[in-house]
């Protein structure tokens, strides 16, 4: 029985030798592979939250617009109609829920103003300056968001993101 075990340890060990370059090989594919993968994975996540964000930002305008159009020129009643507004708000709202906080909470709080604003929007400048001010809050999250994602490309010197965003829970 010893010898067996001495005649085993000896095959082994010979066969390790033959195949070291083969087993070097396998697993620096496969570290090679873990690696491209997650790099793909993150610079997806940074693509959408950028593609997400630039949206956001469209919609933003647009719903700027929309209350510029009812306060200050109140003969264009199709553009700023307050239900265009809520189909604005409501698609900003589902948008950020894509989004890295603080964006979801953002547009809960413009949810909450544009639903105790908009109403008055044509007859208070208060509530033209709530929803505007709200506007500003998440166009300024957003800008810092989109910035931190291509800082970090152009800090890492690829065209796609390689590094995850950073928390902007501060604004």
């Amino acid at each position: 029985m010893n010898i067996d075990t001495k005649s085993f340890s000896q095959s082994f060990a010979e066969q390790l030798r033959r195949n070291l370059v083969a087993l070097i090989s396998l697993s620096v594919a496969v570290t090679s592979l873990s690696y491209a993968t997650w790099r793909n994975e993150v610079t997806e996540f940074n693509r959408n939250q950028r593609h997400g964000g630039f949206e956001v930002l469209i919609k933003l305008n647009e719903l700027q617009l929309v209350v510029f159009h009812n306060r200050y020129d109140q003969t264009l009643q199709d553009k700023g109609n307050p239900r265009l507004g809520w189909a604005y708000v409501l698609t900003i709202q589902d948008l950020a829920q894509v989004l890295q906080a603080p964006m979801p909470d953002k547009s809960a709080a413009l949810v909450q103003v544009w639903s105790d604003n908009w109403q008055s929007i044509g007859d208070e400048q208060s509530s033209v300056d709530a929803i505007l001010n709200q506007i500003e809050v998440m166009r300024a999250t957003q800008y810092i968001k989109i910035n931190m994602i291509s800082a970090n490309t152009m800090a890492s010197g690829h065209l796609e993101d390689d590094m995850p965003l950073f928390d902007c829970t501060f604004l």
